[in-house]
């Protein structure tokens, strides 16, 4: 039987709440429990797949081909779980369902309403595929009292009620401000946020309370007594030195073993925790340090590339080293008066990440060709891929080499799909069509040449599954003359017709995917083109 943890959030947004349900997850499984996160999401988007990074942080994609909330990301990241289209619904998705079936006219006559018709749903969403689970983490995004979030709050409330006993428990995670000019932690907002979440039928069971100081057993006590929880079911949330000290941080405060009470669970084996542990000694005593340039267009909010942030991090922890991240807005090397050089000479390697539009296109050739002729260790990754081949298919003479993402081209090396083979089928589209969901999305495998640079990277495999997230590919008619630039085409889709990766023999490390690897990179298990990438870069700071 499954069991369920409802976690919801108050006072304000960014608490954390995503990287709690990610940790406790990783908790109950080093105890030996089968888990499983799924995320709630109050936005009347279908999906975030249309939505700017700069409003919603990266669109994160699972194995199955959902476009999906960034918090999956640390789901997958903590627990090794693969996430699944089914474990994340939004407003949009939920609505979308109900009036297409009212249109289809399935309610026989019936007034579609908020309850029963949206909240059953969402019970039906939460509930489908646990079977096999031992616990299901069900995350509500924003905050308590948010107009947005109440058919979510009242879908939890009737399953607390709908379920067997101690089979459902509410986590609430909240803030407990200091007040620097009287020198106090305040217990007030966490106060009004349960008493707002109480007002909605929910008691919760268990609290967590982000802090910036630590919480004293006076301000503890305070808490449990106004909130109606007991005072060890109070777990303090302080700031961490790394998100991944947060597992073993919360363990030691008792958050698992006080949620493991709650459901009335007193037999538990102790955690394993033994491969936090390396991951924390492996982060925090690295053996030396490197510096990579991520070149990119949303430079400006970190987390539109949170799961490359963290891939580059596994990478150090793979190689036992610090990985520095200079972010660089690639439109600062448009223009005659740009200095490149002054920017990337620093650099032991420079990486292209994905992104959408003209915009800084310029600025990421630019980068490609001073990685290629410095010989500067150099990654390309989906839309980098595609600026490393036109840039080669410039150097080779093709000087209108363009994409058609870009506008109408004489030279279009990289153009748009309408059809392409999964293990569905064909699958189709049209160059017009929505943008949501149109995109080749998903694992999907590749062919690796075996006597590749790429292929040793994956321990001389010679066929792999990756994740992709695209509309635009790489143009096979022109691999001619891009392979007589130096740049070959080492990787292909099944059918032979998709570029899937390149590289340059003659260069230290020149790499370039149509996928995100960065989506399957975790810190217990860094993916083997991170770890490769910050091998090389290392061996580049040698160097200089």
């Amino acid at each position: 039987m499954a069991r369920f943890i409802f976690i919801t959030g108050g006072v304000v947004s960014s608490l954390g709440k995503g990287l709690m349900a990610a940790s406790l997850a990783a908790l109950l499984q080093a105890r030996g429990y089968k888990v499983r996160i799924r995320k709630f999401d109050p936005y009347l988007n279908v999906d975030p797949g249309t939505m700017s990074p700069y409003q919603h942080g990266e669109v994160y994609v699972t194995d199955d081909g959902a476009e999906t909330d960034l918090d999956l990301g640390h789901y997958e990241r903590f627990t090794g779980v693969s996430a699944r289209q089914s474990d994340n619904i939004t407003s949009g998705r939920v609505y979308q369902n109900i009036i297409q079936r009212e249109r289809r006219g399935d309610y026989l006559g019936a007034t579609v309403q908020v309850i029963p018709h949206v909240t059953d749903e969402i019970k039906k969403f939460a509930v489908s595929e646990v079977d096999d689970l031992d616990f299901v983490l069900c995350e509500i995004g924003g905050t308590v009292g948010d107009i947005e979030s109440l058919p979510f709050m009242e879908a939890i409330r009737q399953l607390r009620n709908e379920l067997e006993p101690q089979q459902t428990l509410s986590v609430h995670v909240t803030l407990v401000p200091f007040i620097a000019a009287a020198g106090e932690l305040k217990t007030k907002p966490t106060q009004h946020s349960v008493r707002e979440l109480a007002a909605l039928g929910i008691k919760p069971d268990v609290l967590l309370c982000r802090t910036e100081h630590p919480l004293p057993d006076g301000e503890r006590r305070k808490i449990a007594q106004f909130c109606n929880v007991r005072p060890e079911a109070v777990i303090p949330a302080l700031d961490a030195r790394s998100i991944y000290s947060v597992p073993t941080q919360y363990h030691e405060e008792g958050l698992d073993e006080q949620v493991l009470r709650s459901f009335g669970i007193t037999d538990a084996p102790e955690p394993d925790l033994s491969r936090w542990q390396d991951v924390e000694d492996r982060y925090f005593n690295p053996e030396g340090e490197v510096t990579i340039g991520v070149v990119g267009k949303y430079v400006g909010l970190q987390d539109a590339y949170k799961s490359l942030n963290e891939a580059l991090v596994h990478g150090g922890l793979a190689n036992r080293v610090k990985v520095n991240i200079e972010w660089i807005d690639a439109e600062i090397f448009e223009g005659e008066e740009s200095d490149i050089a002054a920017q990337l000479e620093p650099l032991h390697g420079i990486l292209v990440p994905g992104g959408f539009g003209e915009r800084g296109s310029e600025g990421k050739i630019a980068s490609v060709r001073f990685a290629k002729d410095r010989k500067v260790p150099f990654f390309g990754i989906c839309l980098g891929m595609q600026m490393a081949c036109i840039e080669a298919a410039q150097s080779a003479g093709i000087s209108e080499a363009s994409s058609t993402e870009f506008g109408e081209t004489k030279e279009p090396v990289v153009g748009i799909i309408t059809e392409w083979m999964s293990e569905e089928g064909l699958q189709q589209r049209e160059a017009g069509g929505d943008l949501g969901g149109t995109m080749r999305l998903g694992a999907y495998d590749a062919m690796l040449d075996g006597n590749s640079h790429i292929s040793a990277i994956y321990g001389g495999a010679k066929t792999i599954s990756e994740r992709h997230r695209h509309r635009y590919e790489v143009n096979a008619a022109y691999r001619e003359p891009i392979e007589e630039n130096g740049l070959l085409f080492s990787g292909w889709s099944p059918d032979g017709l998709l570029p899937e990766t390149v590289e340059r023999p003659d260069h230290p490390w020149f790499v370039g995917v149509q996928f995100h690897p960065e989506l399957k990179s975790k810190p217990f298990d860094p993916h083997p083109l991170f770890a490769g990438f910050v091998a090389a870069a290392l061996e580049q700071s040698r160097l200089v």
